[in-house]
């Protein structure tokens, strides 16, 4: 039998009340399975912040022990019964404390925090979860083990904080260490590089690493437990009654996550294309969660009536325009840009050209980075350099959307009516999604109009 990898975010762990829920739904399988996990809810934006106050505050260091010991110890004492396996589990709590504890020392006293040395500290969110969870699991009847990444080789390529799986390195270790027919639980988020170094995925890159693991062991499909209910037609914070999708294409999904979709992220259905594994969706917070999904993910390209399937945004980006005669048509030019970015770790999001301008989007922490990077490399073809931040992409997403004529105009005459300019109209570069930018005061109000265009007519 296949194992399912199933995917426990930090949003199922805010409390030690969420795992009273986890045990239910792992039991509820009843069979094998590898349980990758995430940090506790707002434990990795702790460490983020404590690396940075312990380069000058070595008491800084003790806050962040007793911050995650009080978690910890909470969960222990509310799921473990006896006194003699409280104290045991909170001992190797503790053990693997010391080793992050030995890691900010070395930050404080050097004063700096080297790539390598920030990705380990990092990953201890996850690594404390697989362990407090499996002691946890084994003594609510669970037969469980717990396995870190770098004992079975999931090897990573590519850059610290944002590296990717080598497959083919790690396929062996992986089905070695994961072969018993039982519970396993995996830390997600990080793996090991070929130099044995501790190696992060991109942040949220624990649903990479549990899609990796589903890719190497050949799963039959990736559970994701999260605190809504699966895909739909747009945000329920800014849409009052959003349609439930229950199924969507890899492309969908992918494109989805890339426009700003929480559910997922965006790497996510990469390594699940390949060997046409689906990934599940369910909600843990529901009275009586069930095996049943709320949406699946797969090669079915399904086009609906409407072809749009959700109206989706995202406000974590800006625009890096380049204005001058003949900049999109000047040999090279672009090329020299975007090496220029890349070289200084400058994620490049899209960019968008035309004959007189080169727009790059960007993440917004990188716009005025970006923009000096490129006002003193002076290039001649650039006469203009002009930052656009507060802005928003709002995208729809579904297949079909090149093939039936008129959805992009059915947007922008939605938008027309209620007198909202788009700064920059996108489709084409995708099959399934096409997509406006505007002024971010203008978002909710473009949002709903949309949807109300596609989906209440």
């Amino acid at each position: 039998m296949k194992k399912i990898v199933v995917k426990f975010g930090g949003s199922n762990l805010k409390t030690p009340e969420d795992i009273k829920n986890i045990i239910k739904v792992v039991k509820s399988y009843n069979r094998p399975l590898v349980i990758v996990v995430s940090a506790f809810f707002g434990v990795t934006n702790y460490l983020i912040d404590g690396i940075s106050k312990v380069q000058t505050s070595i008491n800084h260091i003790d806050e962040i022990n007793s911050f995650i010991k009080g978690i910890k110890k909470e969960a222990i004492n509310q799921h473990i019964e006896k006194k003699i396996l409280q104290d045991e589990v909170f001992t190797k709590i503790e053990e693997r404390l010391l080793e992050l504890e030995n890691c900010l020392r070395g930050i404080h006293y050097i004063g700096d925090v080297p790539d390598f040395v920030e990705d380990k500290v990092l990953s201890f969110g996850e690594k404390l979860s697989s362990l407090l969870l499996t002691a946890i699991f084994k003594h609510n009847g669970i037969d469980a083990e717990e396995r870190l990444p770098e004992d079975m080789g999931f090897t990573t390529f590519g850059t610290f904080r944002n590296a990717s799986i080598d497959y083919e390195v790690s396929m062996e270790g992986v089905n070695s260490a994961l072969k018993e027919d039982k519970v396993y639980i995996v830390p997600g988020f990080y793996g090991i590089s070929p130099k044995g170094r501790i190696t992060l995925l991109g942040r949220g890159g624990s649903d990479y690493s549990a899609a990796s693991f589903a890719n190497l062991i050949d799963a039959e499909s990736l559970d994701i437990w999260k605190d809504v209910d699966g895909y739909l037609s747009s945000d329920p914070k800014l849409i009052e009654k959003p349609v439930k999708i229950k199924n969507l294409s890899y492309r969908e999904a992918a494109e989805l996550s890339y426009f700003g979709a929480k559910i997922l992220h965006p790497r996510t259905v990469e390594p699940l294309m390949k060997k046409s594994i689906p990934i599940r969706i369910f909600n843990i917070t529901k009275e009586n969660p069930t095996l049943i999904p709320l949406s699946i993910i797969s090669h079915e390209e399904k086009i609906l009536d409407s072809v749009i399937k959700s109206v989706t945004y995202s406000d974590n980006f800006s625009v890096l325009k380049l204005n001058g005669p003949g900049v999109g048509n000047k040999p090279g030019i672009l090329g020299r840009v975007t090496t220029l970015l890349d070289d200084h770790d400058i994620n490049i999001l899209s960019v968008v050209t035309s004959g007189t301008s080169i727009n790059i989007y960007l993440e917004d922490i990188d716009l005025k980075e970006a923009t000096l990077l490129v006002e003193k490399a002076n290039f001649h073809t650039i006469t203009n350099i002009k930052p656009m931040d507060d802005l928003s992409i709002v995208a729809i997403v579904g297949e079909g959307i090149l093939q039936h004529h008129g959805l992009v105009y059915k947007m922008l005459s939605s938008m027309n009516k209620e007198g909202i300019n788009a700064k920059i109209i996108s489709g084409g570069a995708s099959e399934v999604a096409a997509y406006v930018v505007i002024e971010t005061k203008f978002r909710n109000k473009t949002i709903k109009v949309i949807h109300d265009g596609f989906f209440y007519k």
